[in-house]
């Protein structure tokens, strides 16, 4: 697994736009400290929004793993290209000349897409646990490591979003197709979901359904966190709104996403053994 991983790599440290998109990536990961520097005087009103409890612990895990999902897009673009310049330099046929194996291929394909989105992890929970200690009002020990399910989620949502722009790297073998295609199938998501609700089922039923649709599955992992704010619930009771949503990491959401991970890997693995390279 080392020497797979070795060589993939050299392939992208050696590929001047992977470095530039990697090194984005991570620099917009820890710019998400700079929302803390954020501040609004005028006149009487003052708001700083390092104090309106988004870095507090235990929710701050909820908050950065749900904004930082959004740049997940840069590693997407490094790994449909990285797949498209497989193809337009052949170095995907080279390596199988060399001895490597098309499983051995899909594996080391599949390595990196893990370790993208083990050091994406590792880097919000560092960058949040340095955030959170220094803006959070709370420094109890059970509090700062509870809610730690989200950064599993945050792991899950990448490892899963990022096979199955594997797969579409593997499918379509251009960077713009591929990246097209998946904003298409977002698309499609959307108008499936809106016959659902329309002709088929109520609100709550069409989301069920939705749920076990890929990208919708990747998205229900970590839900929205801004109505769990301190702030906004205190806003809601006294316009007499009451805010009663669930916001934990449910297991059956993340095993439906595992199961899209597995499928996507599987099915990049018969595309490439079924193709003449």
């Amino acid at each position: 697994m080392v020497r797979l991983l070795h060589i993939e790599f050299i392939k992208l440290w050696n590929n001047r736009a992977s470095k530039i998109l990697i090194t984005s990536y991570f620099f917009l990961l820890t710019s998400i400290a700079l929302v803390a520097a954020i501040k609004f005087d005028i006149g009487p009103i003052k708001f700083h929004l390092a104090e309106i409890g988004i870095f507090n612990f235990p929710y701050i895990w909820h908050f950065n793993t749900f904004v930082t999902a959004f740049f997940k897009l840069f590693l997407a673009i490094v790994i449909v290209s990285m797949m498209a310049n497989e193809y337009s330099n052949k170095t995907i046929k080279q390596n199988l000349i060399d001895g490597l194996s098309k499983k051995e291929f899909i594996l080391s394909k599949f390595l990196t897409v893990i370790s993208f989105a083990l050091v994406s992890t590792v880097f919000v929970f560092v960058v949040s646990l340095v955030l959170g200690s220094i803006y959070s009002d709370y420094d109890e020990i059970s509090i700062i490591f509870s809610d730690l399910e989200f950064l599993v989620a945050f792991f899950v949502k990448l490892v899963g979003f990022f096979s199955f722009c594997l797969f579409l790297g593997i499918l379509v073998k251009r960077s713009a197709f591929s990246l097209g295609f998946l904003v298409i199938w977002q698309i499609l998501e959307g108008i499936i979901n809106g016959l659902i609700r329309w002709k088929l089922f109520d609100k709550e039923t069409t989301e069920i359904v939705m749920g076990f649709f890929p990208l919708q599955s990747m998205y229900n992992l970590i839900k929205e966190p801004i109505t769990r704010l301190e702030a906004v619930q205190t806003v809601a009771d006294q316009v007499g709104e009451s805010i009663s949503l669930d916001y934990q990491v449910q297991l059956h959401e993340i095993l439906i996403v595992l199961g899209w991970t597995a499928i996507f890997v599987y099915l990049s693995y018969a595309l490439l053994k079924k193709r003449d390279l």
